[in-house]
């Protein structure tokens, strides 16, 4: 079995460097620079090409090739990058996969125009595999954009919320960042003409998958190292944010420890240095366990999702991938 999943982390990143290769390429000798620079840098900055690899792996799950979803993976790395972008300004990030987000390295007025381009370059790229079902595929990519905007405009209502309920949170990372991964699988499956069976399957599991992502993310905001996470650990209590952690601590604490959580809704944030005290609390009340849970339901509910799929081997890839993505560190 080591073997195996050996081959399917080698398959991952040789996608993921194919995906790199072709976004470093995508904007090349575009002009004005003013524009193009920034929009390169972005796109020039990593990460797990995920999205664009469940493209293709739906893709093929249905019965199609890789070939006929490349464009359509770059697009959906291109949308993710544009979220980023809008969400890096919201939250005043300074760093983003290690580097200075685009607003820093710029400044805010550059980085709005450059995320607006990239939504249409997006939109260019994922019509050029638009050979069939373009009107579904379009309407399916258009539900998620508009998804992403509702789950970041319900994150930024939270921060001023103090009764915000762990099933509204969920509701809101489904809309941020499950909806994108569910799309992915959707329409790799349509590109590739998979029946509406299969269609749902992937659906589910993108559904799925995506919420135990968030929550992985969560957790390592509080319990990652700042060199393998990319960006400031601790960061969503600074910022204020009501993650399920800190729902679920409040949920569960009583006294000082109670007082001590409400502060942090009092005062939208706490100071960098009492990170580690809050870690501590939620050591305490068992919230890292409970919340490793939580991405162990989420990922078992996805694997069992794409169950009636029949290319085995596919099937097999996608329960390695969600395997690989809850044991992340990064």
């Amino acid at each position: 079995m080591k073997n195996k999943d050996d081959q399917y982390l080698k398959n991952y990143n040789k996608e993921a460097k194919k995906i790199d290769d072709r976004l470093s390429l995508l904007l090349e000798k575009h002009e004005p620079k003013s524009l193009y620079e920034p929009c390169s840098y972005i796109l020039q900055s990593g990460g797990k090409h995920l999205r664009a690899y469940l493209v293709l792996l739906s893709t093929k799950a249905v019965g199609g090739k890789f070939a006929q979803s490349y464009n359509a993976a770059l697009s959906v790395e291109i949308l993710h990058n544009f979220t980023l972008v809008h969400d890096d300004i919201m939250d005043s990030a300074e760093k983003r996969r290690g580097r200075d987000t685009l607003h820093i390295k710029y400044d805010i007025s550059t980085a709005i125009l450059a995320g607006d381009s990239l939504i249409a370059v997006a939109y260019k790229n994922l019509l050029k595999d638009c050979v069939i079902n373009t009107t579904q595929i379009l309407n399916t990519f258009n539900e998620s954009v508009i998804e992403i905007c509702e789950g970041q405009s319900l994150d930024k209502e939270f921060e001023v919320r103090s009764d915000v309920a762990i099933d509204e949170y969920k509701n809101m990372i489904y809309k941020k960042t499950s909806a994108l991964i569910q799309m992915c699988c959707s329409i790799g499956a349509q590109l590739g003409n998979g029946t509406k069976k299969d269609i749902k399957s992937l659906e589910n599991y993108g559904k799925n998958l995506g919420l135990a992502f968030q929550l992985k993310d969560d957790l390592l905001d509080i319990i990652g190292d700042v060199k393998d996470f990319g960006k400031n650990v601790g960061g969503d209590l600074v910022e204020g944010k009501k993650t399920f952690l800190f729902l679920k601590a409040l949920e569960l604490a009583t006294d000082d420890d109670k007082n001590n959580l409400l502060k942090v809704v009092k005062n939208k944030g706490i100071k960098k240095n009492e990170i580690n005290k809050y870690k501590k609390i939620y050591e305490k009340l068992n919230v890292l366990e409970i919340t490793n849970n939580e991405i162990n339901k989420y990922t078992n509910l996805a694997i069992k999702s794409i169950n009636n799929l029949e290319n085995t081997e596919v099937k097999e890839n996608f329960i390695w991938l969600a395997n690989y993505l809850i044991n992340r560190n990064k």
